[in-house]
């Protein structure tokens, strides 16, 4: 495992390489160990390489190599360093996984508009940032271009209208983009998580006393869906490992689905909204989320 090729040797260019981001933890560093294992030469990237120490504990209780790279999403100069560094010493991409993302929770009369900007550019711009610089690379071999969205595009949940909407623009472009891609020889696939047993809380920052105390007349509101989340919804969330597993179908399999959901539950909640023609049962189900 290194943080940057370190061999003098001519590298083998018929190994299958990918390029995953967000790999310090979750679904991110699930993926890479589970791609490694699956002996694709495997670029794990984050955004803070100090934060990598989760990732390399991972990969040496696997047995597996990694490359460890930063990348910053949001940065185009570091994206297209991080990809033409991967071309220059490997000499091939044939898969992208977009993993890398943010947490939020808020709501418009609460928070600036700057703030939902700030969600957009990580969760969406930092996607297309990733797949603009790969998709010449992926178009010679033949790639995939693998983004992990969220049950949250598909169903806007209260408190989420940022988040949601950048995972709604994801699937919206993936989806649009899909067939174009295909044309040229590149698949498209969007991965959907629901609750992961990650570090939710402390990924988003919510101080739940803070958060209720500040809610003004939408504290009532926000407490509900607060113990909703935390308590009943996170309780039953399923391991990083398993959502992984939907990561490595879309990476491996023939001819892998557009939408890949990672759970039943994800499969059940998903069919809701795709089932449903006026918007009542949606609304039924996440206005019971905030009374």
């Amino acid at each position: 495992m290194s943080t940057h090729p370190t061999t003098a040797t001519t590298p083998d260019s018929s190994l299958r390489t990918v390029l995953i981001t967000g790999t310090s933890s979750g679904i991110g560093l699930a993926a890479a160990i589970a791609a490694a294992r699956a002996r694709w030469r495997t670029i794990a990237t984050l955004r803070d390489t100090g934060r990598a120490d989760a990732l390399r504990k991972a990969a040496a209780e696997a047995g597996v190599e990694l490359d460890i790279r930063q990348l910053d999403v949001v940065d185009e100069e570091s994206v297209a360093a991080a990809v033409a560094s991967v071309i220059a010493d490997y000499g091939r991409l044939d898969a992208v996984v977009n993993n890398a993302g943010a947490g939020h929770v808020g709501t418009l009369e609460l928070e600036s508009v700057a703030d939902v900007r700030e969600v957009m550019d990580v969760n969406f711009f930092g996607v297309l940032n990733v797949s603009k610089a790969a998709l010449p690379h992926l178009r010679a071999t033949g790639g995939r271009l693998i983004t992990v969205t969220s049950v949250g595009g598909v169903i806007g949940q209260p408190f989420n209208e940022a988040y949601c909407a950048a995972k709604f623009a994801v699937e919206g472009y993936m989806e649009s983009l899909a067939p174009v891609a295909a044309a040229v020889g590149v698949g498209v696939s969007v991965i959907e998580p629901g609750a992961v047993a990650t570090e939710f809380v402390n990924n988003i920052g919510l101080d739940i006393d803070a958060r209720i105390a500040a809610a003004g007349p939408y504290a009532d509101a926000m407490r509900h869906y607060i113990d909703r989340t935390v308590g009943q919804f996170l309780d039953g969330a399923q391991t990083p490992a398993g959502a992984a597993e939907a990561v490595m179908e879309a990476l491996t399999a023939e001819e892998p689905a557009f939408r890949i959901q990672t759970s039943e539950w994800a499969r059940g909640f998903t069919g809701t909204k795709l089932a449903d023609r006026d918007g009542s049962a949606v609304l039924g189900m996440t206005g019971a989320w905030v009374s």
